[in-house]
């Protein structure tokens, strides 16, 4: 039985809606209280609270849906983001936890027929991005409690906390649908708005021997500058980091619970790496006033949320990644409350060496153990605090920074389980070691697909310790995905998520995506594919043919000629061809 989004104990949101579609309206129920429920308007998208229980007549189609996300308005009207798929992957402190498996955009665009021309080519443009959105990865949520804020959080502020609807006890940064909700808020839907945290959870049974215990891992993807691998590099004025993500590794042993956070992100200075067909396009530094001050805000809101912030620097020494990091080192060394430390990941750990990686956690390991972990025990008693965190970047925040969390957080679990008598070491007991390792490949794969669409590099590393050929081969795969989404995807993706973040908004005062270019990139793509791949098999032809006679040799030498004319043109035109974003810019 439902119980009430009322609860004494805690607020509960409705795990299933009837949707009832009629002409001029959709009407959602919950199936427990048919007085409960609201209307959209089919023409016009007004939401209007139900007021007892209202008739509206037969519907010509009821649907079981499992949540509504929240809603968009564009030129032509307003559109509503289903649930209409879920899974349950766990448990999260005692509440269940789902994964969004599939939604949909329900259209209330009936004034579609009365826009302009130009308006016309706009709204198919945002649909196509709705359908992008549509299928956005890694979405989790709970009926039962929110899951954006973390168990230290959790447990230090004031009673009668979870008695508040889900969505007032969330933390903004993580609240993936947040500019969505903002009209069921309005109009104090409070019991149908599901806050959606976009990052991994994942859960795991060891059996420790003879004592069994639940270990969880949940990753919380920030929406401040929300976005795509090379279109979101560094951080914006106000000093939000690109792929900003705050990670909790959560144990529960004989009632004991125990905390551990760490969080990655960007490189915080205003930087740039604008695609233009090259596999590694140059980092640009972006020279501009306002850096010192950028870097102090991040820094400072990190110090405020997470108490003492060392800076893990694992960019390589060398190259652009060297001048990107010199420059980090640089201004971070303005802040006296925060430790810089710098580690040349594939220096010291490259090809068979990643027992090096001990080398950073020797020079880490005092405060490290000083920053500690959060602990209660069975009557939610706090016995420790975490007092810090470890704050991790490489050029992307994914590859080596995972690796390197996975092996920080297995340091934390083994003086978690130590401190509760359960045993010295994770790594001593083979099956349970298996499934902490398992828990953080799968995390990494999932946030990595969030931000470069492709799956991590270096999985090995955290599973095995060392890299095998099949990694190796799944690295390269992995790789090329990279460059073609990259390339080519990217920048229609980075324009879904600046719209469904709220950064860009949609109204009829607004330019054109398309008012500041007079010419689609995309449409270049197949006419330099054609031409190349015509060339590179002419050239090839008459290669082929080049031994009967001497205008087959001219012949080839000609096409090949042209062949790399064509290249050549492709290569300089790299940032035309590309797929880039048209809604906002990159600061």
């Amino acid at each position: 039985m439902e119980i009430e989004p009322n609860s004494i104990d805690h607020f509960k949101l409705y795990s299933q809606l009837e949707l009832q579609e009629f002409a001029d309206k959709f009407v959602f129920r919950s199936p427990e209280s048919s007085t409960e429920g609201f209307s959209v308007s089919r023409y016009d998208g007004n939401i209007e609270k139900l007021n007892g229980d209202m008739s509206f007549g037969k519907p010509s189609k009821v649907s079981t849906i499992y949540g509504v996300a929240g809603t968009i308005r564009l030129l032509a009207g307003s559109h509503i983001l289903l649930i209409t798929s879920r899974k349950e992957v766990g448990n999260y402190l005692g509440f269940p936890i789902f994964r969004v498996m599939s939604m949909k955009f329900l259209s209330c665009n009936e004034a579609s027929r009365h826009l302009t021309r130009q308006e016309k080519r706009d709204e198919t443009y945002f649909m196509n991005l709705l359908t992008i959105v549509e299928s956005t990865p890694g979405l989790y949520y709970s009926y039962e409690t929110d899951i954006t804020v973390n168990l230290q959080r959790r447990c230090t502020w004031a009673k009668g906390w979870m008695s508040k609807p889900v969505w007032k006890q969330a933390d903004p940064r993580f609240v993936w649908n947040k500019n969505l909700l903002e009209e069921l808020v309005e109009n104090m839907l409070d019991g149908f708005v599901i806050p959606l945290l976009q990052g991994s959870f994942q859960t795991g049974h060891l059996k420790l021997k003879d004592s069994p215990a639940t270990i969880a891992l949940i990753s919380r993807r920030c929406t401040r500058r929300l976005g795509t691998r090379l279109w979101r590099r560094g951080a914006n004025l106000e000093g939000d980091a690109a792929n900003f993500i705050e990670t909790e590794q959560l144990l529960e042993f004989e009632g004991f619970r125990s905390s551990f956070l760490q969080i990655r992100g960007s490189i915080p200075l205003l930087w740039e790496q604008i695609v233009d067909l090259s596999y590694k396009p140059r980092l640009n530094i972006i020279d501009h006033e306002e850096t010192p001050k950028v870097v102090e805000r991040h820094f400072h809101d990190l110090l405020q949320r997470y108490g003492h912030v060392v800076a893990v620097d694992l960019t390589n020494k060398q190259g652009d990644e060297g001048l990107l990091s010199a420059a980090y080192a640089a201004e971070i060394q303005k802040l006296s409350s925060v430790r810089y430390v710098s580690f040349d990941f594939h220096h010291c750990c490259g090809g068979s060496n990643f027992d090096n990686i001990q080398l950073l956690y020797d020079q880490i390991a005092e405060d490290f153990e000083k920053n500690g972990y959060f602990l209660i025990d069975t009557e939610e008693k706090i016995i420790l605090e975490q007092r810090g965190v470890i704050r991790s970047n490489c050029i992307d925040s994914l590859d080596r920074t995972n690796v390197t969390q996975s092996y920080l957080a297995r340091k934390s679990l083994d003086s978690q389980l130590q401190r509760l008598g359960a045993l010295s070491c994770i790594s001593m007991f083979t099956e349970d070691f298996e499934i902490f390792k398992t828990m953080w490949v799968e995390q990494g794969d999932e946030i990595s697909l969030e931000y470069s669409g492709t799956h991590a590099l270096k999985r090995d590393l955290v599973r095995y310790g060392k890299q095998t050929m099949t990694g190796l081969i799944k690295d390269g795969m992995s790789a090329i995905s990279r460059y073609f989404l990259n390339n080519f995807q990217d920048g229609i993706r980075q324009d879904a998520a600046d719209l469904i973040s709220g950064r860009y908004s949609v109204n009829r005062d607004s330019p054109s995506p398309f008012g500041n270019n007079g010419f689609d990139s995309l449409s270049y793509l197949p006419v330099a594919s054609a031409l190349l791949i015509g060339g590179l098999t002419v050239t090839n032809i008459t290669i082929n043919q080049a031994g009967r006679n001497t205008n087959s040799i001219l012949s080839s030498a000609v096409c090949a000629g042209v062949t790399a004319g064509v290249m050549a043109l492709v290569k300089s035109n790299g940032r035309q061809i590309c797929s880039r974003p048209r809604l906002c810019g990159l600061l």
